[in-house]
This record gives C-alpha cells, structure tokens and sequence, in this order.
C-alpha cells in the first residue's frame, strides 16, 4: 500500500507531518478532519501481534525513508486483554494463547486487509479484516477473525446476530453469521476461553520475581543443548531486547513466561533517543535504521537464546541469539550498524567471535554506518619489523634494536608495549607504592622469552602515554618468536597477565580474541593472578650495602663458578647481578680490567654529581647492554671491595661458546687492563696479550692518542721548595692524612696568642656588626672549655639557617656560629697581610685514606691521633700543593719509619696511583728522600696486602673503588 505519513494529535496545520505515532495516513496535508489510513483493501506484512485481535501492520519504505507502520484491529470482535502493569501483570483468561495463536500464524508474512473503519473515530488505528491463504487449499481464503472465534480466542461484540435494518448490515451479513457460527462451535468444542479452566498467565520480570542468573544458570543445565526458547517482544535498540521465556523445560522450574531484558552478545548498537524525556534525548547516529534492522528480522520471533551471564547490575541478560537463517550479530556488524562489544565477547565462546571480527572488519574497509568516518590507524614507523630483544623493561614493554641498525646510543632502540595486554605493574619505593602481585613473575617470563632473541614485531596502534609533565608516542603490537606465535598470549595463558579493557571503539591487537580465550583458560584453572589464594610476594636479599656485602662475600668466593642475571649495566665492567641460587643482589666488577666512565644518566646530570663521560665509554656500555644485560652469565667471585662491590670473573654462553667477558672487552678495544695488576705481575697474560693486539690495531680506546698514566700530568700546580725538616705540633686533625700544623719555636704563633689575649681583654666577648662575606678574615668567638676568646677566622660558607662557617686560620678547626654574637670586625694590625695565618695545612705525602665516615677512615684517623697528637714531632718539608704542604711525618727521628709508612703497614692508608707518584717526585726536583719514601710505602702496602690487613681485607681494591 502507499507511503504513509504519521497525523501528530490535533493537527490543524496545513502542512506535510513528520512526527512519529503509533500509526500512519497517506501523504497529503494534515487537516482538522481525520482522512483515511489505508485504502479499501490490500496487502502487508504482520510486524508484530500484539493482543488476539490486534496486529501490526508493515508497508513499503520508500527511497531512503522508513517503512510505514499502522495498528490494524479485527473488526466486530475481541480478545482477552494481555497482562499490563495495570492489571498487576496477570493475564485475561485465554490472553496469552490467543496472541500466541495468532503470532505464530502470521508474523513475518504477507496479509490481505479489508478496512471497515478508520480515522473518524480512533486517529491511530484501522479496524477491518485480514485474509491469509487457507494451509488446506491455497486457492482460498481464511478471515482470521472467523478463525480465531473458532478457536474460542476471541469473541463477535455482538452474540445472536447484528443490526439488518443499515446498509453497512447487509454489506457484513455474511461476516456476522460466519462470526456466529464460529462461535457456536467454539461454546460447543469448550475451546478457548470457552473450557472450564482458561489458561491464566502471571508475568514474571527479572529482579523482581526472579534472579535473572537463576535462569542462565537453568538453562544451561536444564534445557536442551544449553538454549532457552524465547519471544522477542520489544527491540529497544539493535542490541537490547525485551524477551519473554516461553520453554516449555523451565515451566517445573517456575520461569515459564520469565520477561528480561536481552542484551546481544558481541555487538553494542547506537542507542535510541527518548522523545518522552524533558528535555527529549535525540537518537544517535544510525540508532533507528539498526532498531529498524533488527525489528525486521527477530521481533515476536520464537527463538532459541543462549545466556551467558548478566550484566554489572545483575538484571540484564548477556546472550546470543540463534536465527535459522543466520548470526543476526554479524549481520548488524557487516551493515554497519554495531560495534564489537569487548566486554560481552568476553562471554562468548571464543569459536564464535572470528565471524563478527570479519564481519566488522568489512564494514570499516566500506565505511558503511558507524564506520562511514573510520581511518586505519596511522603509525609513525614501519607497520613490522624484526629485531633483536635488548632489554625488558615491565611485564608488557621491551627495548628492541630493529636489524640493520648498529647499537651505539640508545636512540637506536624501540620501545614496545605487547598490544591489547596489562601487566602487574611494578611499584616505587620511593613514593611507597608496593608491587602488584606476579609483576616480577610476569617481567621474568617475559625476559626468559624474548631478551637477545630475534622477534617479528606487529605493530598494531599507537598511544600517547604520560610520562610526568609530558607524554611519550609509545608503539603497542604483537610480539613472535620462532617458538612462540603470541608473546602476550602466552603470559595471559600462564595467569601472569590480563587482556587490556578496550573501549568499543579504540583498536586493539590483531589477535585480541585469542588473548581473550587464553585468558578464559587461565581463570577456569585459577593461574597466576585469577588464582584465589593469598599471594606471597619472593623476599630477595639485597647485598649491594657495603655492610652486607662484606659480610656474604666468603659464601659467594667459596661457590665458585654461579650461575647469575645481569640485572643492570652501569659501564661496560660494572653491573648489578641477580643470583638465583643464593636468592639475592649483589653489585659486581670485572677484575683486572677498567672500563672507560660512559655518559651520565638523566639523574645524575640533574643532580650535578655526574662524572664526565670519557672516550668510547658509550661504546662500552652499549656493548654490555647488547651481550650481557638480562642475560643468564656464569660468574666467579674473587673479592669485595670497600664499597661492598664484589670483584671477579664473568663468563658469557654455553658450551662451546662459553667465552671470557673480560678478554671479550679488552680484545675489542673497550676495556684496559689495570695497570696495577700489570706492575705487580698479577694481570692474566691472555689480557695482556689481547690488550697489546688491541693497540696494534688501534681498536675503541687505542684509536685516540692517549695520557699514559705512568708519566706525570700537568695536573696540579706544585711549589718548589727545598726539602727540609722542622719540629711541629698537630692543631687539628681532618682525617688520616689530612692535618693542620705549627711549626715550633715560631714567633708569630707567640705574637698572635698574645695579641689575641689583649683583644679579648679590651672587647669582651660580645659580638659586634661586621661585614659577612666568605673570604673575610675577622675576629670569632670559641670556647675552648676554660673561657671564651677572640681568634682569627676565616668565614667559608653561609649556612641555610643564617649562620657561618668559619675556619680558625691559627689552629685549623673550623666551627659554625652565629654572626651576630661570635663574630666582630678585626684590628687591621691583626690581619694576615701584617701576621700570616699560624696554622698550615698539611696532607701526608703519597698516603690515600678512606673517608672519615667509613669505618677504615675513623680508625685511619684514630692511629694517626694516638700516633701524633700532643707530641713534637720532626716534619719533613717537600713542598706545597695546592695550598697543602706535602709532609713525611715522624715520630722520634728521620731515620724512623714515618707514619705515612706506619698507616700504610696496617692497611689504613695506601699510595697513591703510581703516576701521581712519579709526578710529586719529578715536580719537587727528583728529591732522594720522596724516592726512598715511594719505595718504603710500596713494601708497606705489598706487605699489607698479602697480610689482608684493614681495607686489604677483602681482597683487591678496583679502580672503580679508588675515587
């Protein structure tokens, strides 16, 4: 029949209407005057039934538009009244089967209508006769108001005959008495609503009368083949569904006639708007063709449902519906018209997703519907490449050097994120966030597969990721071995990760319903982070404090070759190592050989405590980081050094490829042998042999001109003085070889105490305004336990609190005091242009001592103090460096030995590097003494050595240490 136009309720503007009612008339212009709906006769298909005599009735769209809709009641009967909020959900007697009789009979199909009345009297409904084929003889017609008074569903309005005195009468007299006649046999049969016990149906809505996971749960074990049999009665969009169980299997259960709402499986559809609200919500995009998609197809169809589960609240139903003819869920995907759903596919069973995965895949290569505006992802480098595992970083990130590239900066290498997976994430002690449980777990499997392994990567999206203040452009992709098709797919499998909660509508990985399988797996079996039970986090010992580290280091040197992961690189020689077999950390140095210092971290750059980087130090690392970092090497430990740093051998391979690390670094030019061990004999002759080859063939470190460290530098500035002796007493004590001195019998020691004492006198002991400035030499107040006095001081440093440091230049301690009542302005016939300072400061040539803060340093310190403090004694001049005169101190007399000898016999002090030595001695003019004195410090130190006497106790100090 004709496109038709809805009439809006009292519509007196002439004009074309638009506004969509439960019905239809023709296309004209709205008048006051009602006008007819539908011709005189035709055909149409039955959209829905919605009671015994009502149906639904579904024209021919036209172009672009949407297929008309009119409410088509049978004429002169009617039938029992459905269930309704208003009559508390209960049905009329024979309600339900009457609808069903007809709904059965005629949805989907095509009709011939009669009308008999329409427009006048109701606006929004035709009443008149539908006509169907007769299933016993094609050639005839069945009236199905007839058929259904036959069947005691409905009933004429008139019993006994109608009014015959009126044209329309005798125009429905054969259908009055077909009617009667109907319905004599109907009270005859007792059928219908005519039997003694009508069928009553009571309307059950989920949450309220049922558990709606009650009913998946009793259709899975009830009904056969886990499907439910249910009525589509109301299509909210194209994925949400009004349903109704009509299975005949769940009626012991009591959820015969359960209503609940369906939502599709696997499709999520634009939602359509609600004209009812204030303001009205408008329908999104494409929402009414996909409601109008569905209507067609499912709409008061019976058909067979799996339910998977229920939705957050607990009252809707997640399910996939099963067409005889078809995945209505692919469909709506393949159209255009739905998205995939991630988290119903979640339900689903994984042989079931591909089909919509294609489905949508098609509809976004046609920008057909939602997808009209889609764009395959744009990425910045190559779509795939191969390469070679260099670092993992997380559970779910790795640093790979793509092949073809040479790795001489760490710009070289590729951050990637396995796609459409989430990883434990690991925490930060400093801020005192723990790690989530299986983050170590994940990161280690990760790296057992991956790290120096050639790899395919698939990159499959992009994302900003934040990074404090900015954001890094990260690659997200899949990643294959030659063993392993789904890196990812593997850790989600083994419980150690989870698929990443996508929206419908980001991309996501290329195999993201394998992951999702893999991971439905792994929490039936309860792996890894699905498993029920508490997790007990692995405690590991951390031996790289000092403290800890001397401590183990004989159980690590008794071991002998163990087996160890390179946690972290950082030189070429140093590393922080992992040992399984002891479960603990520990900070490692090659031996014998010395790694150039490579660029500082971001960090330590910041922080302004970075050393310089130094000629192929870069390189040195990088080719750690390349053959040994996270790999599983072989080590043998032989020392520890001060810093709790343990020395010895690495090993790298199995096998016949097992190789020395050392000679690896030192034969291609990015490692030197320690000369030390070379002059003491001790350095391997193979090391020696390959760094000799190096230099032959000006490999790394031998290919720029190099500082021999057994020839002097112009590093420090030296003034010559002769060699002479003088009686002296300590004033201050800084550390083991560090002191400040007065030279006996000086006169401008006298002159100033004296001069002190009357200054004392004259001004007392407040303090006085004076300029505060760092260099300035002024009057400080010290109490030296019997009074409180004046002495010259220099101001060195401002603190934060408002005070200063100064330095006594007389007696050279140094005291932080406030300047408002410890400091005042100095007679100028004090300062040091007319006395010079008293005190000197001295350092105990050739002598190296550990810092006072360490252990080795106090008691350095403490011997030094027993040793010289309070006593005269003889000081031999060599000269002054940098503003410290180079001393040989000695007890009684010169032909002793020296302290500086003595501190270096017990292991407390050591000489210094042996071209600093040979420096001080050519600088200060060859003299016979600082050579016989380098010759009785290098026998001390040997001797202390061997005997593993104070910081020789743990064995041989690396380079590394030294500083």
């Amino acid at each position: 029949y004709p496109q038709l136009r809805i009439p809006p309720a009292n519509c007196k503007a002439k004009q074309p209407c638009n506004k969509k009612t439960p019905s239809y008339h023709n296309k004209q212009y709205c008048t006051s005057k009602m006008i007819s709906i539908l011709p005189a006769t035709g055909s149409a298909k039955v959209k829905s039934v919605l009671s015994g005599d009502t149906v639904v009735l579904l024209g021919r769209a036209a172009a672009g538009g949407t297929a008309p809709e009119v409410t088509f009641t049978f004429e002169r009967v009617t039938a029992p009244r459905m269930a309704s909020k208003a009559n508390n959900n209960v049905d009329d007697p024979e309600a339900f089967p009457s609808r069903e009789w007809l709904r059965n009979l005629c949805v989907g199909k095509t009709v011939y209508f009669e009308t008999r009345k329409q427009g006048a009297t109701a606006g929004d409904r035709v009443y008149g006769l539908l006509f169907m084929p007769d299933p016993s003889d094609k050639t005839k017609k069945w009236n199905l108001s007839v058929e259904s008074v036959r069947r005691g569903f409905c009933i004429p309005k008139v019993l006994g005959g109608g009014d015959a005195d009126t044209d329309a009468a005798d125009d429905s007299a054969g259908y009055e008495s077909a009617l009667q006649v109907a319905y004599n046999e109907a009270v005859s049969n007792k059928a219908g609503v005519h039997s003694n016990k009508p069928h009553v149906r009571k309307l059950m809505n989920a949450g309220d009368e049922f558990e709606a996971m009650t009913l998946v749960e009793k259709s899975k074990r009830i009904c056969t083949g886990g499907t439910v049999k249910c009525v589509i009665e109301y299509v909210f969009d194209g994925s949400r569904f009004r349903c109704l169980v009509t299975d005949p299997e769940l009626e012991s259960q009591g959820l015969i006639y359960g209503s609940f709402t369906l939502i599709l499986a696997g499709v999520s559809c634009p939602r359509v708007g609600n004209p009812r609200l204030n303001p009205p919500t408008p329908s999104e995009p494409f929402a009414e063709a996909a409601r109008d998609f569905v209507e067609l197809r499912l709409l008061q169809r019976e058909l067979e449902v799996t339910l998977h589960g229920c939705d957050k609240s607990g009252v809707c139903l997640v399910g996939t519906v099963h067409h005889p003819r078809g995945n209505i869920t692919a469909e709506i995907l393949k159209n255009g018209l739905g998205r995939i759903s991630d988290w119903t596919v979640r339900m689903m069973s994984p042989g079931d997703v591909p089909p919509l995965r294609i489905a949508e895949n098609a509809a976004k290569r046609a920008n057909l519907g939602v997808f009209e505006s889609y764009q395959p992802p744009v990425l910045t480098g190559a779509s795939e490449f191969m390469g070679t595992v260099i670092e993992v970083t997380s559970g779910d990130t790795l640093m790979i050097l793509p092949n073809g590239e040479t790795y001489d900066s760490e710009s070289k290498l590729k951050k990637i994120s396995l796609a459409s997976l989430r990883a434990p994430r690991a925490g930060n002690e400093r801020s005192g966030k723990p790690d989530e449980p299986y983050s170590a777990e994940c990161k280690e499997r990760l790296r057992a597969m991956t790290v120096g392994k050639s790899v395919k990567v698939n990159v499959n999206y992009e994302r900003e990721i934040p990074m404090g203040n900015q954001t890094e452009k990260r690659q997200f992709g899949t990643i294959s071995t030659k063993q392993k098709a789904d890196i990812g797919e593997v850790l989600i499998s083994e419980g150690l990760a989870t698929t990443q909660r996508h929206r419908d509508d980001d991309e996501k990985s290329a195999r993201y319903d394998e992951l999702v399988a893999a991971e439905s797996v792994a929490a039936a079996a309860k792996k890894g982070v699905h498993s029920s039970s508490e997790y007990k986090k692995k405690t590991i010992n951390d031996l790289t404090d000092p403290k800890k580290a001397k401590t183990y280091a004989g159980t690590l040197q008794r071991a002998g070759n163990t087996k160890a992961i390179v946690d972290y690189v950082f030189n070429g020689s140093r590393f922080k190592l992992f040992i399984p077999s002891e479960n603990c950390y520990v900070a490692f140095a090659l031996s014998n050989i010395r790694c150039p210092q490579p660029s500082p971290s971001a960090g330590s750059a910041s922080r302004g405590n970075a050393k310089a980087a130094e000629p192929f130090g870069d390189a040195s690392k990088c080719h750690s980081r390349l053959n040994v970092l996270q790999r599983q090497v072989e080590v043998v430990c032989t020392g520890v050094t001060q810093g709790g740093v343990m020395t010895g051998d690495l090993y790298v391979g199995q096998g016949a490829q097992r190789r020395d690390y050392c000679i690896e670094l030192v034969a291609s030019g990015l490692a030197t042998v320690d000369q030390r061990k070379i002059d003491y004999g001790e350095a391997p002759k193979v090391l020696i042999d390959s760094q000799t080859a190096a230099q032959e063939n000006k490999l790394g470190i031998w290919s720029v001109t190099q500082v021999k460290k057994d020839e002097p530098v112009a590093a420090k500035v030296f003034d010559k003085a002769d060699t002479k002796v003088a009686e002296i007493q300590i004033s201050e004590i800084r550390s083991g070889n560090h002191f400040f001195f007065r030279v006996n019998g000086d006169e401008s020691a006298k002159v100033i105490d004296d001069s002190m004492k009357i200054f004392t006198d004259t001004n007392g002991t407040s303090g006085a305004p004076c300029e505060v400035k760092v260099g300035k030499v002024v009057a400080a107040l010290f109490n030296d336990g019997a009074s409180k006095s004046w002495y010259r001081a220099k101001i060195i440093e401002k603190t934060d609190k408002g005070k200063v440091r100064v330095l006594f230049i007389d007696h050279g301690n140094e005291a932080v005091v406030s300047p408002v009542s410890h400091l005042r302005p100095l007679d100028m016939s004090l300062g040091t242009d007319q006395i010079p300072a008293v005190a000197k400061e001295a350092k105990l040539v050739f002598s190296k001592v550990r810092p006072i803060e360490e252990e080795d340093g106090i008691d350095a310190a403490r011997m030094f103090q027993g040793m010289a403090w309070g006593k005269d004694l003889k000081a031999r001049l060599h000269g002054e460096a940098e503003g410290q005169v180079l001393v040989t101190l000695y007890e009684n007399d010169t032909d002793s030995p020296s302290i500086n000898e003595v501190l270096v016999s017990e292991g407390l002090a050591r000489i210094g590097k042996r071209y600093e030595v040979y420096d001080v001695v050519n600088r200060m003019g060859n003299s016979d003494s600082l050579g016989k004195l380098a010759k009785d410090l290098e026998t001390a130190q040997n001797s202390a050595r061997k005997s593993r006497k104070g910081m020789w106790v743990y064995g041989e100090i690396p380079e590394e240490d030294e500083d």
